[in-house]
């Protein structure tokens, strides 16, 4: 769109480095594909997840420090939803999304 200058005459948009015609063009140009990953973490008082692997509720208990898998998981590159192991069981379950990092 053209611009009016002080003088009240029109003036061109600036330029771009691109020719005139062709589209722009992203950094990446294959589409970002979302995985599945799991992190190790701290169980949270007030935890309420139940652990997908032994159907029992991955909890808070003090005095201990107690860890748990926390997963996003994708399906079809698009998210779906969380899972919250106990860190036995993620891997008695056999990581099922990957290797869990400590992050």
């Amino acid at each position: 769109m053209a611009s009016r200058s002080a003088s009240g005459t029109d003036t061109k948009p600036a330029s771009s480095s691109r020719p005139s015609g062709s589209a722009p063009t992203r950094a990446a140009e294959s589409p970002l594909v979302w995985e599945s990953r799991a992190v190790l973490r701290l169980i949270e008082a007030g935890s309420t997840a139940e652990c997908p692997h032994c159907q029992e509720r991955v909890k808070f208990r003090a005095r201990h420090r107690d860890l748990q898998v926390i997963c996003n998981v994708y399906v079809d590159g698009v998210w779906d939803r969380v899972e919250q192991y106990h860190e036995e069981c993620y891997t008695d379950a056999g990581s099922p999304h990957g290797e869990a990092t400590k992050k």
